[in-house]
């Protein structure tokens, strides 16, 4: 492959300018930038390429923030659970907390902004029975309920930066300063955010693009008192709280949020969680603000004659991409980071700016740097699994970041990184801006729609992992499949009714899962709508525990439409007879080996002898189909990502829109290889997922097929040729 240059950002230091031209030229960068922990100097700055700065909005001015401690940013905790053995109880409510990271607000009246829960009896207790000592800080109930459960949900500040934290211990950076953040909401901390960014654009002329790292407020990742990650949530709004913020809503929204509102339960409102109508009132508060905010200082930016590039991580709560005031803030790039295809979607697939970046992994930290560790294992994996992703659709840059001198130690690792940009390169040069062919429209269905598009969760975390096998699987599998994916929310349905154009939709996730919806199935407006809409011809795709709530004596609502139900318990008195399984299906076609459910749902049975059994085993159900009207549904167990269960999806789907004659339309019969067509451009692309050799059919777009054999990674391009009018069907 010929070494060309463009579309690459490279990370850099100081001392390292040999070095640093070296590497320009072997990844054929064409963009530098500093990380946390490292500046460009001048010489480097001098270079020919774009420049990118990372700019910390409301962290590291520890000078100004030492001055306005009483407006750092704030949070609220909920204390461990404490049970009552009298008529008086203490709670230690900063115990298992960093107090590096928060202390307490004493600042404000603790009678009125906090709040202590009877847990137990799911009550507040009255503020007139319990005190704070403040010196041992601990909270005294009196009048307890013995045996009672009892929390405090409190108010801290927050003193240093966990981001910031997290890269300072894991480099230990030993005695440099800890950034403290603080609140542009606060007056003196909004006026420093406008003057303090004027003056460093005159201080910054050799910057080219301004990469704020966020905005204002960092996603809710709290330590616990072993330095180590307590709570971390990548959608949290727990750091967005403020007294002046609270006063603020009430004024706006004419009721006032409490603790218990944003502490909920201990849950602060995960992801997970089927959201209150409080907190999306919430939630829509702090993105206007943040918008309106943000675009000041965008503002600023383009004035200076400098571009705006939005990290999409750090403190970036209140910028959703998909959400509605994002294009008010005018950004000209987002960049993101990049932990496979759906990471890589959710960046490519952003509206309203001028182009997208992701930064690939691994990031350049001793973590992964190290003598005797191989870095290109992880490089090799992230870059095969956003390939998919890439194909469908691409950013328009790629990049790195850390310390570019630790991976200049690993000669072969620098070696693959220049194959992977020479190959981003050639792949965005044939597909570019065109739109590939799609079979399907395909809903992704559940509580938060387009908002979180893409998004499951962005921290590695193994017990998140397990338990988003179903979502998660289905995300990863649909970012680089041939359909065009659009996410649904019910409010959507209630709204507007389910989009004339869709074929199918998927309700995947955990069950009282924000994903799978929970309590919002008990709506007869959605269940009927979904049943309609499967009735007349179109497809309902049910992973894990789709649907599923106990309500009506049924738990997945959704139960007539996919002709089976979970086991709770109840109705085990009723005889269950139907366990033939078919032996030959459209679903199995290509399989090759044993079908991988992950963490399973159990006890899933077929309704009645209706329902054809694909897979049953261990006196379950784990995959089933029914036909129902016109259309049809299809019931998975689990999706733990994989090729040969990214296949099993494409399969369920093409299955469930009655669409199988379709599916072979740009396919390769190998479930390792993908192929996909751009018509626009009159090009199409064969593509080994794996790093071992494959050969497969090819189907092209008029039915024909023909035998390939794919080097390890490999992607042939080909030209459509005369025949393009049929791939345009």
């Amino acid at each position: 492959m010929a070494k060309t240059r463009g579309r690459v950002t490279l990370p850099s230091e100081g001392n390292f300018l040999e070095e640093t031209k070296e590497m320009m030229e072997r990844w054929g960068a064409d963009a530098l930038r500093d990380s946390d922990g490292t500046k460009l100097p001048e010489e480097i700055k001098a270079l020919d390429a774009s420049v990118y700065t990372t700019y910390f909005v409301a962290r590291g001015h520890n000078e100004f923030a030492k001055e306005h401690m009483e407006e750092c940013q704030q949070l609220y905790l909920m204390s461990r659970r404490v049970t009552s053995k009298g008529k008086r109880v203490e709670i230690p409510f900063m115990e298992g907390y960093f107090d590096q990271q928060v202390v307490p607000d004493y600042v404000h009246d603790c009678k009125k902004w906090w709040q202590v829960m009877d847990r137990t009896k799911g009550e507040e207790v009255d503020v007139e029975n319990w005190e704070v000592d403040q010196e041992r800080h601990v909270v005294r109930v009196d009048h307890a309920l013995a045996f009672h459960e009892y929390t405090v949900s409190f108010l801290v500040y927050a003193i240093w930066d966990p981001t910031q934290m997290y890269n300072h211990i894991t480099n230990d950076w030993g005695d440099k300063p800890h950034e403290i953040p603080f609140d542009v909401r606060q007056p003196a901390s909004g006026r420093f955010a406008k003057e303090y960014l004027i003056q460093w654009l005159k201080d910054n002329p050799r910057t080219d693009v301004v990469r704020f790292t966020t905005f204002f407020y960092h996603f809710t990742l709290v330590f616990n008192d072993k330095a180590k990650e307590k709570f971390v949530d990548w959608f949290g709004y727990g750091a967005t709280v403020s007294v002046k913020a609270l006063e603020e809503f009430e004024q706006e929204y004419g009721y006032r949020m409490t603790p218990e509102d944003i502490v909920d339960n201990g849950y602060y409102n995960s992801t997970f969680r089927v959201p209150s109508r409080r907190y999306l009132d919430y939630m829509d508060f702090i993105q206007r603000f943040v918008a309106k905010k943000a675009r000041e200082l965008v503002e600023l930016v383009h004035e200076a004659g400098r571009e705006a590039m939005m990290f999409l991580g750090d403190n970036w709560i209140g910028t959703e991409p998909y959400g509605k005031y994002f294009p008010e803030i005018g950004l000209d790039a987002v960049v993101g980071s990049v932990g496979g295809g759906a990471t890589l979607r959710l960046i490519s697939d952003i509206p309203g700016v001028k182009y997208t970046e992701g930064r690939f992994l691994p990031y350049f930290f001793p973590d992964t740097f190290y003598e005797g560790n191989d870095p290109c294992v992880e490089a090799r994996e992230n870059w095969l699994s956003a390939r998919r992703a890439l194909m469908r659709k691409p950013v328009d840059r790629i990049g790195y970041g850390g310390y570019l001198s630790l991976a200049y130690r690993f000669p072969e690792f620098v070696e693959y990184i220049g194959q992977v940009t020479d190959e981003f390169r050639e792949l965005y040069d044939n597909i570019g801006k065109s739109r590939p062919y799609s079979g399907l429209k395909v809903a992704v269905l559940n509580c938060w729609g387009r908002i979180r598009a893409w998004q499951a969760f962005m921290v590695a975390h193994a017990l998140w992992y397990k338990q988003t096998y179903s979502y998660f699987g289905m995300l990863e599998s649909l970012s680089g499949a041939s359909v065009d994916v659009v996410f649904l929310s019910f409010d959507d349905i209630r709204k507007e009714g389910i989009p004339k154009d869709i074929d199918v939709i998927i309700n995947a996730g955990g069950a009282g899962t924000a994903f799978s919806g929970g309590e919002e199935w008990m709506d007869e407006e959605i269940v009927t709508a979904v049943r309609r809409f499967v009735c007349e011809g179109g497809g309902f795709v049910g992973i894990g525990e789709p649907s599923a709530v106990h309500f009506g004596g049924r738990f997945f609502q959704m139960a007539d439409v996919l002709g089976v139900d979970k086991e709770l318990g109840f109705s085990l008195s009723t005889d269950k007879y139907f366990t033939k399984m078919r032996e030959h299906h459209f679903l199995k076609e290509d399989r090759k080996g044993a079908f991988d459910f992950g963490e399973s749902v159990k006890n899933v049975y077929a309704l009645s002898e209706e329902t054809e059994i694909i897979e049953f085993s261990d006196g379950e159900v784990h995959i089933s189909v029914h036909d129902y009207g016109e259309g049809r549904g299809v019931y998975i167990a689990g999706l733990p990502y994989s090729y040969e269960n990214t296949r099993l999806l494409l399969r369920s789907l093409y299955y469930s829109a009655h669409k199988e004659e379709h599916m072979k339309r740009w396919y390769a019969d190998n479930p390792l290889c993908e192929v996909h067509a751009y018509p626009e451009t009159g090009k199409y692309a064969v593509v080994n997922n794996s790093e071992k050799a494959q050969s497969t059919t090819v189907y092209d777009g008029a039915g024909e097929n023909a035998g390939m054999c794919l080097e390890g990674s490999q992607i042939l391009w080909r030209d459509m040729g005369h025949k393009i009018s049929n791939y345009l069907e």
